[in-house]
């Protein structure tokens, strides 16, 4: 498992080097705006978001199809995809490149 932080304010992209088997978070770029601090952690076919504040999740297949949108509260959510893959995730204004 690797968590993987996105900081707030932080005005940096950064990379990070593809998965070496499913369960790892991947992410090639991340953008983030004042949306609070946001942590994602894979296990299995489960995404954890950690958040502190209210914001609107959507998680995306790896062809643009809408398959997650929850409006998350502070603290920790758990989102389930049905299958593994490549997803895109939408929290705020950040986004990241998992693989489930």
């Amino acid at each position: 498992m690797m968590t993987v932080a996105i900081l707030a304010g932080s005005g940096l992209a950064v990379a990070a080097p593809v998965a070496p088997r499913p369960g790892v978070v991947v992410r090639s770029t991340v953008s983030t705006t004042d949306d609070g601090d946001i942590e994602v952690v894979v296990r299995g076919l489960t995404i954890y978001v950690t958040t502190s504040r209210p914001i609107q999740v959507k998680i995306f297949t790896i062809l643009g199809q809408l398959i997650v949108q929850q409006n998350v509260p502070a603290g920790t959510t758990r989102l389930n995809v049905k299958a593994r893959g490549i997803y895109i995730l939408k929290a705020g204004d950040a986004t990241c490149r998992i693989t489930v």
